[in-house]
């Protein structure tokens, strides 16, 4: 403390502030110098909710740079702050969490996790090409749908004479029962996936109903010739049918037979094979439906008399 003189008879003392030799210490400067987030402001910071910043800290995903004796208050920092960045961005490319971990256990940079980034893409790929399928199955059964019910409102279904364009199908002949082409129907459809690009149909090659052993042949149409392992895919060719709306179940469907042959026999037509029952509406992908609504078109070759003799 030193004294000033004032007057002759007074002084004023100035006390100087001392120094504090911890603070000039370059350590405890860069500690004053950094900045913590309370669980509140980094969660506003980083657009995590609280409940996920708990739940990250618990998995090890974000562990706080301080936690609190006794309160267990959730401090954060800067390279908190940088870390949670990275996990919205990874997130963002639909890494798992424990994939996350490994990523940022490992790695620091873009060009450190290529093989991630590429598993990632092969995944996204695959959805894409799914979705795209589920896309096409939607727009097909939208158009089934529509043109059935069209069919449905029609107050008489009678017998037409119908020149039926070449057509591409993968099919699967067998011997069996009929009501057995259902699980093949199945397996086509599993197998062909997005190339199908029509309803169904059965191919029939014999001329009378046989109960355990009938000769058919399940097929689907499709857009485009593959190669599939017992699955048989060729071009229908062109060629003139009768043809009639069948309107309910399948075990009904010998009358509409009746019908058509009386016609064919009036106008004096030869019935030839493979005949065609088409599945315009039936048990279908979601909703077994009400059979009495199945609509199956029957296409049956023919001949004239004169062709024949």
């Amino acid at each position: 403390v030193t004294s000033h003189p004032t007057s002759s008879n007074s002084t004023r003392a100035v006390t100087r502030p001392k120094e504090n030799k911890e603070l000039d210490c370059p350590s405890n400067r860069q500690h004053l110098r950094e900045v913590v987030f309370s669980i509140g402001e980094f969660s506003r910071i980083t657009g995590l909710t609280i409940k996920t910043l708990r739940f990250y800290h618990e998995r090890g995903v974000l562990v706080p740079a301080r936690v609190e004796v006794g309160s267990g208050y959730r401090y954060y920092d800067q390279r908190n702050l940088e870390t949670a960045r990275a996990i919205s961005a990874l997130r963002e490319f639909e890494f798992s969490l424990d994939e996350i971990v490994d990523i940022l256990n490992d790695h620091s940079d873009e060009s450190d996790i290529l093989i991630f980034l590429e598993r990632r893409k092969k995944i996204l790929k695959g959805r894409i090409a799914r979705d795209r399928d589920l896309v096409l199955s939607i727009d097909r059964i939208i158009q089934l749908e529509t043109e059935t019910r069209q069919m449905t409102q029609q107050k008489t279904i009678e017998v037409e004479v119908k020149a039926l364009p070449p057509i591409l199908v993968a099919g699967v002949r067998m011997t069996g029962r009929y009501e057995e082409c259902g699980k093949v129907f199945g397996k086509l459809s599993r197998s062909l996936g997005r190339q199908i690009c029509g309803p169904p149909l059965c191919l029939m090659y014999d001329d009378e109903y046989r109960e355990e052993d009938a000769n058919f042949e399940p097929c689907m149409p499709v857009r485009k010739r593959v190669q599939i392992e017992d699955i048989d895919v060729r071009e229908l060719p062109e060629q003139q049918c009768l043809s009639i709306i069948h309107l309910g179940p399948y075990k009904e469907l010998g009358r509409t037979y009746e019908k058509l042959i009386r016609y064919a026999k009036e106008q004096g037509y030869t019935l030839t094979l493979p005949s065609r029952e088409v599945y315009l509406k039936g048990p279908g992908m979601i909703f077994k439906g009400n059979p009495k609504k199945y609509l199956t078109e029957i296409q049956i070759p023919f001949e004239n008399a004169s062709d024949v003799t």
